[in-house]
């Protein structure tokens, strides 16, 4: 490969080209240094020997002298913020939302500050009212999160599930999951205050959002029964076995309750069996043990237990299978 002469003519004006530049950069960062105040560089000066706080009123200087300095206002805010100084960070964020030569990015930037800071303090309806006046804006997604986490954390259920309804990823099996839940706590509420037909409607809405919610099959048993009507209750209660069947222990005994009401024990006590069968459980155990116990006595317990024991052996099955025994004594000891 021949090397082109004129490249070496090039040289020396690539060089002066450099120089030029690297002087007009360094007359530019004078400048722009002996603009800022003087409070400022001592700042960071502290900050560089490791004195924050000299560091912190050295900036609050900066920041008093030259309101130009909008980005040092935001980092004051956030470092108070982080620190436990929530009245500063109120006071720096608050400030910079009243002023009126921000950018629509500056101040919206300055508002969702503002907001957190309120969040931070627990001062809920004031950060609230700072969120909702974000949702119309490019930082409505923020604005929802932190909504949705208010609305929770205030048990307002009927405006947490607008919101998330709200947000971009609401037709997600998760936030299907937890609208269905809020519907639940909805429904939760409203039986507390014997409102049964608010209740019925949040249920049956859980179910439709979320057709395998166990806990709104649960409570619609749990309305139904306190109804009077054990038998829609029971239809109720038996959804939790195609919902998910781990959970058939927790209805267990209120299916039982139920036979109990409408006297048909044991066809109550069959259908237990059914399910230990199919799932075995050592909480489905323990609610069949007790009711073979009350019903049969102690050597029927025994028995199941021990059949139980052999298909599925367990500590716990072995202590009921001793605890059986030893009831069963006492009953033939008190009877003779």
């Amino acid at each position: 490969m021949e090397f082109e002469l004129w490249w070496l003519l090039g040289f020396p004006l690539f060089f002066a080209l450099g120089w030029l530049a690297a002087r007009i950069d360094i007359k530019h960062l004078v400048r722009e240094s002996r603009a800022l105040p003087r409070s400022y560089l001592t700042g960071l000066n502290f900050l560089l020997n490791e004195q924050p706080d000299k560091a912190i009123d050295a900036f609050i200087e900066a920041a008093r002298i030259d309101n130009q300095t909008v980005e040092l206002h935001f980092a004051l805010g956030s470092l108070f913020r982080r620190r436990g100084e929530i009245d500063r960070a109120i006071k720096m964020h608050q400030n910079l939302v009243d002023r009126d030569d921000l950018s629509e990015d500056q101040r919206l930037q300055a508002l969702s500050e503002l907001g957190m800071d309120f969040l931070k303090a627990g001062l809920l309806d004031r950060a609230e009212s700072v969120f909702v006046q974000l949702r119309g804006s490019r930082l409505v997604d923020f604005a929802l999160k932190h909504l949705l986490d208010i609305y929770q954390q205030t048990k307002d259920w009927a405006k947490a599930i607008e919101i998330a309804e709200a947000l971009p990823n609401h037709e997600s099996v998760l936030w299907q999951k937890e609208v269905a839940n809020f519907h639940c706590e909805l429904a939760s509420a409203a039986m507390a205050n014997s409102r049964f037909d608010e209740a019925r409607q949040a249920l049956l809405q859980a179910l439709a959002i979320n057709r395998k919610s166990v806990r709104a099959s649960m409570l619609l048993g749990d309305l139904l029964a306190s109804q009077g009507d054990d038998e829609a209750a029971l239809e109720a209660w038996k959804k939790v076995e195609n919902q998910d069947p781990v959970y058939m222990a927790l209805v267990a005994e209120r299916i039982m309750d139920a036979y109990r009401r409408l006297n048909r024990l044991d066809q109550g006590m069959q259908l237990l069996r059914s399910y230990l069968d199919q799932y075995p459980s050592l909480d489905l155990l323990d609610a069949l043990f007790q009711w073979e116990l009350q019903k049969e006595g102690a050597s029927a317990a025994y028995h199941l237990v021990r059949e139980e024991l052999r298909r599925n052996p367990t500590l716990l099955g072995l202590d009921k299978l001793l605890e059986a025994p030893r009831r069963w004594s006492s009953v033939r000891i008190s009877s003779w």
